[in-house]
């Protein structure tokens, strides 16, 4: 199990996935999850993947390889697609020719075809766009009335982001609250962990911001997982216990 999160404010883009990868209790790896490509100044684009690791190396191997185009000969790939929307497609493709060639053989093994993409980034000349690209290979972009998606084990940390997010959120502060997110799918289930990696790119520019890892014990990530939890310790204590009472209370 995984999860990744990506926000898109006004101010640019944060893209948030942990490394964490699981077949079973006794057999639990790191592999990086969030993957970006980038010509800086010209284009920054970055692909996180959550389901079947085999699957999602496989797609992300065809999209940097690149595919034929059988009508022109061009060897498509995410970095000379020519917009944010053409670059979604070519994952969309991409899976369906992963598909195509091994689903069959998970099939027959019983195997789910389990794969989904977060896709972010700016090409100079256009606007930041975000998409999630589902199994299928069809997708949906993300919007200034819900200015973040998800994939992977995204319920514990979807109730954070529904509450504190915003389009106008200040970029740093979106990338905190993605970090909550995380911290709180964390202290929630077992199969999303450490080591964490984050981009933030700003708006305008089409270079990263921030590429950087969390690693177990950082400063940092340790002291917003403290405050936190005392910070929702704090608020529970201060709202006042329900007034209701029982029925063998109100006679008295």
């Amino acid at each position: 199990m995984t999860y990744c999160c990506g926000i898109l404010v006004r101010d640019g883009l944060v893209m948030i996935a942990d490394t964490r990868t699981n077949a079973g209790l006794d057999n639990v790896s790191t592999f990086r999850k969030l993957h970006i490509f980038s010509n800086p100044g010209e284009r920054i684009v970055a692909v996180a993947s959550a389901g079947n690791l085999a699957v999602s190396q496989s797609v992300l191997s065809t999209l940097t390889e690149g595919m034929e185009d059988p009508d022109t000969g061009e060897v498509e790939t995410l970095m000379n697609a020519p917009t944010m929307f053409q670059a979604a497609q070519r994952i969309g493709k991409a899976i369906r020719m992963v598909h195509a060639t091994e689903g069959p053989a998970l099939k027959a093994e019983d195997i789910p075809f389990d794969v989904s993409f977060l896709f972010g980034g700016q090409i100079k000349g256009s606007r930041m766009r975000l998409f999630m690209v589902y199994t299928a290979g069809n997708f949906i972009e993300c919007t200034t009335d819900t200015p973040y998606l998800q994939i992977g084990e995204h319920k514990y940390g979807k109730p954070v982001l529904d509450r504190a997010m915003h389009y106008d959120v200040e970029l740093y502060e979106a990338l905190k609250t993605g970090l909550i997110s995380m911290d709180s799918t964390m202290r929630s289930n077992l199969g999303v962990g450490l080591p964490i990696d984050v981009l933030v790119v700003r708006a305008e520019v089409c270079e990263a911001d921030l590429n950087h890892r969390i690693e177990a014990g950082e400063p940092y990530f340790h002291d917003l997982r403290s405050r936190w939890s005392a910070a929702l310790r704090a608020a529970h204590n201060n709202i006042p216990r329900p007034p209701y009472k029982t029925q063998s209370e109100s006679k008295h």
